[in-house]
């Protein structure tokens, strides 16, 4: 799948998906959006992250913050909360660096890990976005989250780099369509900063246009 830069989809949009394909097409099609706690604080972390002025050298490791990725392959773009490149014979070269070095991305979260792989998917396309853009392998990264403040190393396996694609392949196959998919209500849908737009509970047993065809009628 290749695409041309004006039909890239957000790279932060495969966690959306990954947690509820209706929630990142009422973000990522309808251009909706609400704040929660969660955003909130979350934005809040990545405001201090995303510094791309921000260049550390410690000995055998560079860090680099805002570091902006893509993929003409996948069809994406985006940031890397922070991107340590690690001295390396397999890495390659950098501008003004001896050596050779090899890109390590760390993704910051807030919270704790989820139950489901959403922050992985996340983590592993913007691996594979380096891989692309650097022309080198990227087999691990590692997600920071803010209450155990401790890092998970993420080993980037052929089945996470599958899911990658194929969820892809979706999301670019519904933004092409400019489709919002029906509500599939879950316990997690009270924890999502849509809850108010979606109406998950109304979308139980009726759909958005019976729903809205009623609310007009309601207001003659």
């Amino acid at each position: 799948m290749e695409c041309k830069e004006e039909d890239f989809l957000q790279l932060s949009g495969l966690q959306h998906f990954c947690f509820c394909r209706r929630q990142w097409a009422l973000i990522h099609i309808e251009n909706q959006w609400a704040e929660n706690f969660r955003t909130v604080d979350g934005s809040l972390m990545h405001t201090h992250v995303h510094d791309q002025a921000f260049r550390e050298s410690r000995g055998d490791r560079l860090i680099v913050r805002g570091l902006a990725v893509h993929s003409s392959e996948l069809g994406i773009s985006g940031q890397c909360d922070v991107v340590e490149f690690h001295q390396n014979p397999e890495g390659v070269p950098l501008q003004g660096k001896e050596g050779l070095w090899l890109p390590y991305p760390v993704e910051y979260k807030r919270g704790r890990p989820k139950e489901n792989n959403a922050d992985e998917l996340q983590l592993c396309a913007q691996a594979m976005c380096l891989e692309e853009m650097l022309c080198c392998t990227v087999s691990e990264g590692a997600l920071y989250y803010g209450e155990p403040r401790r890092r998970l190393p993420v080993a980037f396996t052929a089945q996470l780099r599958g899911q990658v694609r194929s969820s892809l392949v979706e999301m670019h196959a519904l933004y092409r369509r400019q489709y919002t998919p029906k509500v599939k209500p879950t316990k997690a849908c009270n924890a999502c900063s849509l809850k108010d737009i979606c109406v998950p509970k109304l979308m139980r047993n009726r759909n958005v246009s019976d729903y809205l065809t009623d609310a007009m009628e309601g207001l003659e």
